[in-house]
């Protein structure tokens, strides 16, 4: 999101496998890419990972019954994308058309309404994975669209022709997603307009997922403005995640829509060409993942880009409600789209227009959401109230965790270059670019961000704010990006200890439940105060309740702003401190009640 501008069927030669598949597997006939991955991309069986490579099987037809899809979801054993002989069907396993939900009978089997515009998924269901094509894209879907898109740009989907004999699922099975153990990755927002910008993701949060091997049950979820605008990079984006060490999955944003088709039901043709359906659900140990699309442009055209909305439709309403209907109440559901429920930067306009039936949908089961879209990181949690969310939650405020995650971009790539080959792109809460992580034991979870560059200790920002900043501040806000550096950070003077300077901790995952402790000159901790109590206020805007540290750069370097912030805590400096060096070693306990220490040197002057 750019928020400165926004107030069984196939024809036998083309197939439309999810992400532009690059395994084409007919009953007696396979094309498939190499084996081995190219020399720079990590093996997705690195870390012991039991994915594998394949495709969908498209059985030829035309099938006698154009009404209705059929097929079956089959144990792989040879993982050769044929059901053989000897590899029976799974039963009770999730499959939909994006409308209707069913589950699998003893031999594996389903059958389905057939539409001449919709996507065919199955759910992973627990102990088994999906395949992979070449670019560790994950391939569970079947598009059908006889005539094919209109004339796009960026090509859309080709005809499909009328429905093919069946549309079978191959699976594996797979200790990594049997585990009740799962590691999560969540990228918000990777949005690259160009190549440069596609070298910084490469530098950045994608050389640090290659780095790791603990997600490769799980894999990575990519939730939203995959690219920004041209859709000709989605094959750079391929590249990207072939260096993944686990299976990726996306969903689309508002940077992903085909501008250019004539209606709505075409808009996100060529995201479903080159990635995938642009809503699912597949499970990973006992955590159901949702991945909605958020989306909404216009019916009408021509549009602005910044004309879309956020909402499901009634359609999307209609399988979330079946979808949901098959998850056993034992299950968390992780809840993922583009554009938040509910947050708390925009909290009087930003929402989902159908949040009182997902509540609703979702009412009584263990529930985490997440989005991206706002370049910025919220951990909002059950109870979390402001102003303007009370027409929907009322008093009681949200009724389970509401996650916003930090943008892989960052501030859209913004800021000063560093020399590992990525820029500064300080986001509008201060919060780096980075990924979030959810640590997932049975139905428990516990989310926790790396900041791109991949250093687990860095988990916040500690800084002053004197009257000499929030002078600085008020002659530079309107100069971002070329503001003179603010001098001398950590200096305060005597007088300005008497005129409100605070110690400030920007604690990126802070949230209500977390605590900041602050121990000057190894005297007794001491209590900060989080500047965002949520308890039904508006958001508090301004040099005063900003990160001073985030903001010395961004004023002069670019970037956002972060002139408000739900994680921020202040310590008032007592004004009797001595002149010259001092110390404060600060503690951030999470609500998990995990310890955080960082330690700064300041000094106060005459």
């Amino acid at each position: 999101m750019d928020v400165s501008t926004h107030p069984l069927r196939h024809r036998p030669h083309a197939l439309s496998l999810t992400a532009g598949a690059l395994a084409l597997v007919f009953t007696g006939t396979l094309i498939s890419p190499a084996a081995s991955a190219t020399p720079d991309r990590a093996p997705l069986d690195a870390g012991g990972a039991d994915a594998y490579q394949g495709a969908v099987e498209i059985v030829k037809g035309p099938d006698g019954d154009q009404k209705v899809l059929d097929g079956v979801v089959f144990d792989d054993k040879n993982k050769n994308s044929t059901q053989d002989t000897n590899e029976p069907g799974i039963t009770g396993v999730t499959v939909s058309n994006g409308r209707e939900v069913t589950t699998t009978d003893s031999q594996g089997r389903y059958e389905l309404p057939a539409y001449d515009n919709m996507t065919v998924f199955v759910t992973q269901p627990r102990g088994y994975q999906v395949p992979v094509d070449e670019d560790n894209v994950a391939q569970f879907s079947y598009h059908h669209l006889p005539e094919g898109s209109p004339e796009l740009r960026y090509g859309g989907l080709a005809p499909t022709g009328p429905l093919p004999d069946a549309v079978n699922f191959p699976l594996a099975k797979s200790k990594l997603t049997q585990s009740p153990r799962q590691h999560c990755v969540i990228g918000a927002d990777v949005q690259t307009y160009n190549q440069k910008q596609v070298a910084y993701a490469r530098n950045g949060v994608f050389a640090d997922l290659a780095a790791r091997k603990n997600y490769a049950g799980c894999g990575a979820l990519f939730i939203g403005d995959v690219v920004g605008d041209d859709l000709s990079l989605y094959s750079e984006t391929r590249e990207l995640t072939g260096m993944l060490n686990g299976p990726a999955r996306f969903l689309p944003g508002n940077h992903d829509l085909d501008f250019d088709s004539p209606s709505r039901e075409h808009n996100f043709d060529t995201f479903r060409a080159k990635l995938g359906p642009t809503y699912y659900s597949y499970d990973s140990g006992k955590a159901h993942i949702v991945a909605l699309n958020s989306i909404e442009y216009p019916t009408q055209r021509p549009a602005d880009k910044g004309d879309y909305t956020y909402g499901l439709g009634q359609r999307q309403l209609e399988w979330l409600r079946n979808d949901i209907a098959q998850v056993p109440k034992n299950r968390v559901i992780v809840l993922a789209s583009h554009s938040p429920l509910l947050e708390f930067f925009y909290s009087n306009s930003h929402r989902t227009k159908q949040l009182t039936e997902i509540y609703e949908i979702l009412e009584g089961r263990e529930v985490i959401s997440l989005a991206g879209h706002t370049h910025m990181m919220e951990n909002l949690r059950e109870g979390d109230l402001m102003a303007g969310w009370k027409d929907i939650v009322g008093e009681a405020g949200l009724p389970f965790t509401h996650l916003t995650v930090g943008a892989v971009s960052g501030h859209w790539y913004s800021g000063r270059v560093l020399n590992e080959g990525y820029p500064t792109a300080i986001q509008r809460d201060g919060t780096p670019p980075g990924v979030l992580t959810l640590d997932i034991t049975n139905t428990e979870v516990t989310e926790r961000y790396t900041v791109r560059g991949g250093d687990e200790s860095r988990h916040m920002a500690v800084g002053l704010n004197t009257p000499r900043y929030r002078a600085w501040y008020a002659q530079n806000v309107d100069n971002k990006g070329s503001a003179p550096e603010f001098a001398n950070p950590l200096t305060v003077s005597r007088d300005e200890l008497t005129q409100n300077t605070w110690l400030t901790t920007n604690f990126w995952m802070g949230s209500t439940g977390s605590t900041v402790e602050v121990s000057l000159d190894g005297g007794q901790a001491l209590q900060a105060v989080r500047t965002q109590p949520m308890n039904g206020e508006t958001p508090r805007v301004g040099a005063e309740w900003s990160d001073p540290v985030a903001v010395q750069e961004q004023l002069a370097h670019g970037g956002g702003l972060a002139d408000r912030t739900m994680h921020l805590w202040r310590l008032q400096l007592p004004a009797d401190l001595a002149v010259g060096e001092h110390t404060a070693q600060v503690t951030a306990t999470d609500v998990h009640g995990r310890e955080y220490t960082k330690t700064i040197t300041f000094e106060v002057t005459k």
